[in-house]
């Protein structure tokens, strides 16, 4: 049977479009994943979409299993669930995790794709590539116990942030947002809610993940002497500019930078990107992350979904897309 399946990409900057894929056959170690879901990294997504990828990144950003190229057309995403339909026995009709862009059905290595825990929905594993994000942050913030610390951007990667902190012994966590409607998240996640005029000074630690020039500033100003702030945004190729005449160097301030593409360098020697990934999933057992699951469209529906995603338009958080229950098949 040849099999063919649909694929959103990026046709042009700011254009989207559904096109057909031809599917490879299946080899004797390789999976056929029908999608159940992806989900929109709506801040670097928003930069791939307008065709913001500076050009010296063009190669370190990458999806895993992206076709094209910057800036377009380019197929990219890396946040996929799916059902595994052909392959190994012991995946046949499993629930697992990809890094793979949206599209209806696609075949990939079996070491490729990990196997969802039971307990954890398939609506919610989505947030796995989001969650180990996170994980990789607090690896290299190394929050101690009793430690006052704030997570500046209550969007999927702030919220996760936030939550797996709220989880640390006796440390107290605020989540700061723009939009005062993401304190229901926070009280959901169990951390307080701040407004950017409101949120609490002398942090020990101020994670940032709200991609903004003022978000960063704000996180600097929230800072005690000698206090860090871990940056998990991208800013693509918008300029940042921060005011730094003021207790930056007297107070000795430092501002570090997290990736989840490399393993933190404090696990680097005892965990690989798979044992992150896995715990990763584990830790999404947690029914608390479900606040982060603001909404849904249908597949057929994103080239229109993106531009008005870009925007700003609708509530932060993570973005889900649904798929239908069959891929498109012929014989």
């Amino acid at each position: 049977m040849r099999r063919e399946a649909e694929a959103f990409w990026v046709c042009a900057p700011g254009v989207g479009e559904i096109r057909p894929a031809r599917l490879p056959d299946v080899g004797p170690d390789d999976v056929l994943v029908r999608t159940l879901h992806s989900a929109i990294s709506r801040g670097t997504e928003s930069i791939v979409f307008a065709g913001r990828v500076p050009s010296t990144e063009h190669a370190r950003m990458r999806a895993p299993f992206q076709e094209g190229d910057f800036p377009a057309p380019v197929k990219y995403g890396y946040l996929n669930v799916g059902v595994v339909e052909r392959g190994p026995a012991d995946l046949l009709g499993r629930a697992v995790f990809c890094l793979y862009p949206h599209q209806t059905a696609y075949v990939v290595p079996a070491d490729a794709v990990s196997l969802i825990p039971e307990g954890v929905p398939t609506e919610r594993a989505v947030l796995a590539g989001t969650v180990e994000t996170a994980v990789n942050a607090l690896w290299d913030a190394a929050p101690l116990i009793g430690d006052r610390v704030t997570v500046v951007g209550a969007g999927m990667v702030g919220c996760c942030v936030a939550r797996l902190l709220a989880r640390f012994p006796a440390v107290e966590v605020t989540l700061v947002d723009v939009d005062p409607e993401r304190a229901v998240a926070a009280r959901a996640l169990g951390v307080d809610f701040a407004s950017p005029g409101e949120a609490p000074g002398g942090c020990d630690l101020v994670l940032h993940a709200s991609a903004t020039a003022a978000g960063l500033q704000l996180a600097l100003d929230l800072l005690r002497p000698e206090g860090t702030v871990i940056d998990l945004s991208w800013y693509g190729d918008k300029p940042v500019s921060l005011q730094l005449g003021g207790s930056f160097h007297s107070s000795r301030l430092t501002v570090r930078a997290s990736q989840v593409g490399l393993v933190s360098p404090a696990r680097r020697w005892s965990r690989s990107t798979a044992d992150r990934l896995s715990l990763a999933l584990e830790l999404l057992r947690d029914d608390a992350f479900d606040a982060v699951l603001t909404g849904s469209t249908p597949f057929r529906a994103l080239p229109d979904l993106m531009p008005s995603l870009v925007a700003g338009v609708g509530p932060g958080g993570c973005h889900r897309i649904s798929y239908e229950v069959e891929p498109t098949c012929s014989a």
